[in-house]
């Protein structure tokens, strides 16, 4: 196990932290199109569609082309999601680390070095809503790179934000995840989240069943120093 340090991000960081996080997004896509093609209406248009063809055509051709038209159609439709995502984070927060989360002692976005190769990124900001009556801390963009899953880096960098809201006075941290992101999920719970709810950001995510798994660790002052 390569030995790693959590430190708060700085400017010099910022190509490999797009890299990570880009990489992160692209792992996605095979999950969510294997995801897709398990459906009960996939595998009945997989099933039903190149059958109808060849009755009707009695081309194995026309068999054989729609059914690769199909597959090429689940797997740009997997990835729109995931690359609109990337693309609206690339141009937004991750775009400017500095101002979005740096520029408040209650906001930071922290990386895992090792061996001098940034391997894992979290960042968290405060939930900017009058109607509650709690003060929250939001979780997001926790990546650890492939090569260095299994070495409690996640785990580590979760913690980091939970003993940082812990320390500035937060109630809560929560956090919202794909239910594809199946590693992530296990890892949340595992720690001690609990799901509060989830929803669907998208029409296509909403026909594919795919809902965002939205997640709360509730924080107390005994938990100071033990988490």
């Amino acid at each position: 196990m390569a030995p790693y340090h959590i430190r708060i991000y700085r400017g010099s960081d910022h190509k490999s932290v797009v890299d990570l996080f880009s990489r992160g997004m692209d792992e996605h896509i095979p999950t969510t199109f294997r995801y897709m093609l398990r459906l009960p209406g996939t595998l009945l248009l997989l099933l039903g569609m190149p059958l109808t063809l060849l009755l009707v055509s009695g081309s194995w051709l026309l068999v054989l082309l729609s059914s690769l038209t199909l597959f090429v159609s689940l797997w740009l439709l997997a990835k729109h999601t995931w690359e609109n995502y990337k693309v609206f984070c690339l141009h937004t927060d991750i775009a400017d680390i500095p101002t979005i989360y740096l520029s408040s002692c209650d906001s930071c976005f922290w990386v895992a070095e090792s061996r001098g190769q940034i391997v894992g990124m979290v960042a968290a900001l405060p939930v900017e809503d009058p109607f509650l009556q709690k003060k929250q801390l939001r979780l997001c963009h926790l990546s650890v790179s492939l090569e260095h899953r299994r070495e409690g880096i996640g785990k580590a960098m979760v913690r980091t934000v939970l003993q940082f809201a812990q320390d500035r006075g937060f109630s809560e941290v929560v956090l919202s995840t794909s239910m594809l992101q199946y590693a992530a999920l296990a890892l949340y719970q595992g720690i001690g989240f609990q799901k509060t709810g989830e929803s669907f950001y998208t029409i296509i995510s909403r026909l594919r069943k795919s809902p965002i798994i939205h997640l709360k660790y509730c924080l107390n002052s005994t938990q100071k120093g033990g988490l």
